[in-house]
C-alpha cells in the first residue's frame, strides 16, 4: 500500500512539474508574441528558454548567406565578460555541426564531442549543452543553443521536447517580425521617393548636376538602407569613367570628385535590366580607400525613360549584415523615383528658362521700337529748333538736352544688351538662346537634342 501511495505521490508531483513546464511554455509563447522588432524577437527567443529550461547560458545564431552565423545573441554572459571574450563565434565546432545537420543535439560534455573547437580565453566553464533549429516556412533561419544545466545536471528528453516546441513558436514570431520589419521597411523607401521628389522639383538651393542635390539624395538613401556610405556616380561621356558627384557617409569626402573605372558584368546586368546587383567585394570593386573594408556593395541604376543619370552606390560592411531582399527589391524603385525627378527638375528648369528669355525679348524689343525711338525722334525736334534761336544760351542748352538724349539712350541699349546674364544660365539653356537667336530667319523650325544634365 505504502509503494503504490508513493508511486501515486510521485506521479502526480511529475504531472504538476508537466503542468508547470507547459504554462511555462504558454508564458514564453504569448511572451514572444507581444514584440514586433525582430532583435527583440531573437532576444526574448534566447531568454525564455533559458529560464523555462532552467539553464544559465543561451544563445542564438541566425545563419547569413555564407552559411556562416552572422548575428549571434547571448543571454547570461554580460557585456564586460563578453568584452573580454572576445569576437562573437561564427560557427565552427559543435555550432558549425548543427548549422551543417540541423537536428537537436543534446550532450552531457560539450568539451568532450568530437567537433569540439574549444573555448577562447576567459570564457566561462560549460558543459551540458542542447541546441535545436529554427525553421521559418521550412527554412533554417538559424539555431538555439543552450549551455550549462542549473544544478550541474544534463538536459533531458521532456527539455528537448520543451526546446523544440519553443523553437516552432520562435519560427512563427520571427516570420512575424521579419513581415513586420519588411513593410516598415518598404513603406520608408516609398516615403524616400516621395520626399527626395518633392525635395528636387521644390527647391531651387539644389538643382540637378549641384552637389547639393545629390548629397541630400545619397543621405536618404544610406539612411533607409541602413549602410555605411552612398555614392552617386556620373558617367563620363560614353566612357567606362564614372566621376562621384555626390555622397553621403562618414568616408564620402574623400570619394567624392573621384573618377573611377567602374565597369563589371554587374554593372552590365544593372544597366540592360535595372535591377540592382550585389557586389561582395566593396574594396576591389571601388579601387581601395583608406577605411574601405571587404563590405558588400548594393549598385542601383538611376535611369527614367531611357535616359542614364547615373549609379547610386551602398557601401555596408560584413559586420552590419548583408542587404536584405527589401533592399535589393526598393532600392530600383527609388532609382527610377530620383532618375524622372532629374529629369523633370531639369524640364522644369529649362522651361522658366524659356520663359526668362521670352520676357527679356520682349522688353528688349518694347524699349527699342518704343522708347529709344521716342527719344531718339525727341532728340531730332530739339535739335530742329536750334534754327528758331539765335542766342548763345539758348543753342548751348539744347546741346546738354540732346547729349543727355544721347547718352540715354545709350546706357538703355547697354540695358538690352545685358539683359542676358550668362553666369547664372545652364548651358542648356545658353545653347538653346543662341539656336532661338541664330534660326529666326529660317523657313523651317529645327530640332534640338540635349543629351544628359547639361
Amino acid at each position: 500500500m505504502d509503494e503504490l501511495l508513493t508511486g501515486f505521490v510521485d506521479r502526480a508531483g511529475e504531472l504538476v512539474s508537466a503542468q508547470q513546464r507547459m504554462q511555462g511554455l504558454l508564458s514564453a509563447v504569448v511572451a514572444l508574441a507581444e514584440d514586433l522588432s525582430l532583435e527583440a524577437v531573437l532576444h526574448r527567443v534566447v531568454s525564455s528558454a533559458c529560464h523555462l529550461l532552467q539553464a544559465e547560458y543561451g544563445a542564438l545564431g541566425v545563419i547569413g548567406r555564407d552559411r556562416a552565423l552572422s548575428h549571434f545573441i547571448t543571454v547570461g554572459i554580460d557585456e564586460e565578460l563578453a568584452r573580454r571574450i572576445g569576437p562573437l563565434p561564427t560557427g565552427h565546432g559543435v555550432l558549425g555541426l548543427l548549422i551543417r545537420d540541423p537536428k537537436p543535439l543534446r550532450l552531457h560534455d560539450l568539451s568532450q564531442h568530437p567537433d569540439a573547437y574549444g573555448f577562447p580565453k576567459n570564457h566561462p566553464p560549460m558543459k551540458s549543452f542542447l541546441g535545436v533549429p529554427i525553421r521559418v516556412r521550412d527554412v533554417v533561419f538559424g539555431n538555439l543553443y543552450l549551455t550549462q544545466k542549473s544544478g550541474g545536471g544534463d538536459f533531458t528528453d521532456e527539455d528537448e521536447e520543451l526546446a523544440e516546441a519553443l523553437a516552432a513558436a520562435a519560427g512563427v514570431a520571427v516570420e512575424n517580425a521579419r513581415l513586420y520589419d519588411d513593410a516598415r521597411r518598404r513603406t520608408a523607401w516609398l516615403q524616400a521617393c516621395m520626399d527626395v521628389t518633392g525635395k528636387m522639383m521644390g527647391d531651387e538651393e539644389t538643382p540637378e548636376g549641384q552637389s547639393g542635390g545629390l548629397d541630400m539624395i545619397a543621405a536618404r538613401a544610406l539612411r533607409e538602407s541602413s549602410s555605411n556610405l552612398a555614392l552617386i556616380l556620373v558617367q563620363e561621356d560614353s566612357s567606362n569613367l564614372y566621376r562621384i558627384a555626390g555622397g553621403a557617409g562618414d568616408l564620402a569626402p574623400q570619394w567624392v570628385g573621384r573618377l573611377l573605372p567602374f565597369d563589371s558584368l554587374e554593372i552590365d546586368v544593372v544597366l540592360a535590366t535595372g535591377k540592382a546587383a550585389l557586389i561582395d567585394d566593396a574594396s576591389s570593386a571601388l579601387g581601395g580607400g583608406e577605411g574601405m573594408g571587404a563590405g558588400r556593395l548594393l549598385v542601383i541604376d538611376l535611369s527614367a525613360r531611357g535616359t542614364h543619370h547615373g549609379l547610386l552606390v551602398l557601401e555596408r560592411d560584413k559586420a552590419s549584415g548583408t542587404f536584405s531582399g527589401t533592399d535589393m527589391e526598393m532600392g530600383p524603385v527609388f532609382g527610377s523615383h530620383v532618375a524622372l525627378a532629374l529629369e523633370l527638375a531639369r524640364a522644369h528648369r529649362m522651361r522658366e528658362q524659356i520663359a526668362v528669355f521670352s520676357d527679356r525679348d520682349r522688353i528688349a524689343r518694347d524699349l527699342h521700337d518704343l522708347v529709344i525711338q521716342r527719344l531718339f525722334a525727341a532728340g531730332l525736334s530739339i535739335q530742329s529748333l536750334r534754327r528758331y534761336m539765335t542766342g548763345d544760351s539758348a543753342a548751348s542748352t539744347i546741346r546738354t538736352v540732346t547729349a543727355e538724349l544721347d547718352e540715354t539712350i545709350r546706357e538703355l541699349r547697354n540695358t538690352i544688351y545685358s539683359l542676358s546674364d550668362s553666369e547664372k544660365e545652364l548651358l542648356s539653356s545658353r545653347v538653346l538662346q543662341a539656336v532661338r537667336t541664330g534660326t529666326q530667319s529660317l523657313p523651317f523650325v529645327p530640332l534640338l537634342t540635349l543629351t544628359g544634365p547639361i
